[in-house]
């Protein structure tokens, strides 16, 4: 059985992390930290573990193997540097943390200590991505020249979001730096090392941060991907689009179409493609990993969360200097 403390109640998913990890079955939580007190105590009587005032005092407790950190963005670097020097397995809510030199400090720590680390990258897991990324590497789709990732929803418009998912200082950016960096680790498992960057972001609701962003990434292999993500689109299917010189695949929400050269053959129609399984959730992962000391799964470590606040950090630099910028 693994000893899990959850590091905050900051992030909208937190909640929805500590029931996977009890449904697994073979984790539990024994404490709670919290940069507010007040949030994390009630949480923790509500989850029937002990409530930690002081982090330090958290990590030194030998009833606790790993942690879940859902604290803001912009202390994940003090809060994972600090997990991993006490020899506690991580698993993290992206972004890993605001900058590529953040992350850095974080893998220097989890490198030292040879503790598990994982990032939340659940997109990664889905069937229509499993499908395309095996497509893709039996050379299915040709030359691909266009990919189209949209990942969005009303949190502004619709006002459910809470209020300090603005504040700058704590989030570390907006719509961008949450909902897109799905079509942005998505698009590198995909097609692998991207080469440029440019983005546009705008607030049309009058947000601190970017309510709206749209990035546009060239690969080493010449195809360029446009990531999509809003806060204030209303009834937001995801989308994922691939354009290849032999092949298109379409998907909206759980609607997938598919139609290649190979087929033409047979029919000029899109046919409704077999759909692999879906990995397990990125936590799941974790808990398996901690357990049976595998280390990270593929596509789910350190060098995944260095190179999805890359494309982040530099899709701002983008915006605010209003150019493309190569990486």
């Amino acid at each position: 059985m693994l000893n899990v403390a959850m590091l905050s109640k900051w992030h909208v998913h937190a909640e929805g992390y500590a029931n996977q990890v009890v449904n697994t079955g073979k984790a539990r939580i024994t404490a709670v930290w919290d940069e507010d007190a007040n949030r994390g105590s009630e949480w923790a009587k509500q989850l029937g573990c002990d409530f930690v005032q002081d982090l330090d005092s958290l990590l030194s407790r030998d009833d606790v193997d790993a942690v879940i950190c859902d604290a803001p963005t912009t202390m994940h670097r003090d809060v994972m540097v600090k997990a991993a020097l006490a020899g506690k397995h991580i698993f993290t809510e992206k972004a890993m943390a605001p900058t590529v030199s953040e992350c850095e400090d974080i893998a220097r720590a989890v490198e030292r200590t040879g503790v598990t680390f994982v990032i939340s990258l659940p997109q990664r897991t889905s069937p229509v991505i499993q499908l395309a990324r095996k497509l893709i590497r039996n050379n299915e789709f040709g030359k691909i020249s266009l990919v189209r990732i949209r990942n969005g929803h009303d949190g502004v418009s619709a006002g459910w979001l809470p209020k300090y998912w603005f504040d700058e200082s704590m989030a570390a950016g907006g719509a961008l730096m949450d909902l897109g960096c799905h079509p942005m680790y998505t698009a590198c498992y995909l097609l692998g090392k991207p080469v440029r960057i440019a983005s546009l972001l705008t607030a049309p609701f009058g947000s601190k941060v970017d309510e709206s962003a749209t990035a546009s990434i060239e690969f080493e292999n010449g195809a360029v991907c446009t990531c999509e993500t809003s806060f204030i689109s209303y009834n937001t299917p995801g989308a994922v689009e691939i354009y290849g010189s032999e092949a298109t695949l379409l998907a909206y929400g759980g609607d997938v179409r598919l139609k290649t050269k190979n087929l033409g053959k047979y029919t000029d129609e899109y046919i409704v493609p077999k759909l692999p399984k879906a990995l397990p959730a990125p936590i799941e992962m974790f808990v398996d990993a901690c357990l049976n000391k595998t280390g990270s799964p593929e596509g789910f470590g350190v060098q995944d969360g260095i190179d999805l606040t890359r494309l982040l950090e530099n899709a701002y630099i983008s915006n605010r200097e209003n150019r493309i910028v190569t990486l």
